[in-house]
């Protein structure tokens, strides 16, 4: 008897023995029936032909009719492939010779095998197609509340910025009642104050414009000749007196490439670098040292900022260039800017980034993990790119005297 003759004088038997060990419940067992017996029309077609790609238009559309509830409860189509099996040699031992029953079965592994392959495959690109759908989704959540952020933080700042300007015109006016050498009466104090406090939010102020012009692509740089020793000096001296207040050494070195001219927006690089000073003065006890170094790579020049402070956290080191990426417990911060631990937005490093970014260079930071005694330390690693002619035309027409001067001194160094 040929293994058609036999599959089909077993076809009912078969049929009641996997509805029976499938489903549960007369319904789900009359759904079934009808799958199986397509299911058994083509693996009848599978024998006659000795083609197992009979089976293949079933096996995708059950894989394909997965539900995404059944996906999640992990309810998956290859013991359902293995109960047939089962059910199949279980029925072959019982109708058939052993010797039969096992030339039937050993006929029918290759078309199983086929089966599990095939069910394996397109269920895996079912669950591939529900995940991606999944992360689309989250994806567009994600980028929905960045947006909602990015409007919050412009709309906040723009509406802070006109009663932050009547305050400072009054401030200004009664600051006018007073005579010019009167530095020391109460109501000059209290105005004093309100300078500071005036300062302090005009700078959150601004740091919020510039997150929410970063977020939106809207930067725009003023290439101008840039020295990047020029502008360390001038933050020496911005931050000498925070620098006295907390007793902190900030030693800027001399470096290969501190002194060449490049083209960038020297006012952004000037906020670049001041943010990671002080982010580096803020979370470096009393007593602290600070270096500043670098040198000259391949298009770019590398400014490095190593503190002896309470270092970050591995997990921690993208976030902190991340909006609002603050760490530890905000309630705890100083509220001193450059006090120890000193509080604020979380603007800073993610502003420099953006600076960064813009002009096509970039920012990361190393150090060993947080520890407020053993004080690992952190060092930021500032890539700036060399252009030694501006992106624009008419503005490489005005610089072109000292963008040959650059070509030429790349000429002599190259010899």
């Amino acid at each position: 008897m040929g293994n058609k003759e036999m599959l089909i004088q077993v076809r009912d038997l078969w049929m009641e023995r996997v509805s029976n060990n499938l489903a549960r419940g007369e319904g789900v067992r009359e759904v079934l029936s009808d799958e199986l017996n397509r299911f058994y029309d083509l693996l009848l077609q599978a024998v006659e032909s000795g083609d197992p790609g009979w089976l293949k238009p079933i096996l995708i559309e059950w894989a394909q009719s997965r539900t995404q509830s059944e996906l999640d409860e992990e309810i998956a189509l290859p013991p359902i492939i293995s109960g047939i099996i089962v059910q199949t040699q279980i029925v072959a031992r019982e109708t058939f010779s052993p010797e039969d029953a096992y030339q039937l079965v050993e006929n029918l592994f290759p078309i199983f095998t086929y089966c599990y392959e095939q069910i394996a495959y397109h269920e895996t690109l079912v669950r591939i197609a529900y995940v991606s759908t999944d992360l689309e989704r989250v994806k567009s959540e994600l980028g929905r509340m960045d947006r909602s952020k990015s409007d919050f933080i412009s709309v906040a700042a723009h509406e802070l910025k006109t009663p932050l300007t009547l305050i400072e015109g009054y401030a200004s006016m009664l600051r006018e009642q007073f005579p010019k050498d009167d530095t020391s009466s109460s109501p000059v104090m209290l105005l004093k104050g309100i300078d500071n406090g005036i300062r302090r939010l005009s700078e959150i102020v601004n740091d919020m414009i510039d997150v929410s012009l970063i977020d939106n692509d809207l930067l725009s740089l003023n290439f101008q000749p840039t020295w990047v020793n020029r502008l360390l000096k001038v933050l020496q001296k911005e931050l000498d007196g925070s620098l006295r207040e907390r007793n902190q050494t900030l030693e800027i070195r001399d470096f290969e490439g501190s002194d060449e001219m490049t083209f960038a927006d020297s006012e952004r690089i000037h906020q670049a670098l001041r943010n990671v000073l002080t982010n580096s003065m803020k979370y470096t006890p009393d007593n602290g040292t600070i270096v500043v170094d670098g040198r000259k790579l391949a298009g770019f020049i590398e400014v490095t900022i190593t503190d002896t402070g309470i270092g970050i956290d591995p997990d921690d080191q993208a976030q902190i260039f991340e909006k609002f990426g603050s760490l530890g417990d905000v309630a705890l911060h100083s509220s001193g800017k450059l006090k120890f631990k000193g509080g604020g937005p979380g603007l800073g490093l993610p502003i420099t980034k953006g600076i960064l970014d813009a002009h096509g260079g970039t920012i990361w930071v190393e150090s060993e993990g947080y520890d407020e005694e053993k004080l690992p330390g952190s060092r930021f690693h500032i890539l700036i790119p060399i252009r030694h002619e501006p992106p624009d035309e008419k503005l490489a027409k005005i610089y072109q005297p000292l963008s040959s001067e650059a070509n030429q001194a790349i000429l002599t160094d190259d010899d």
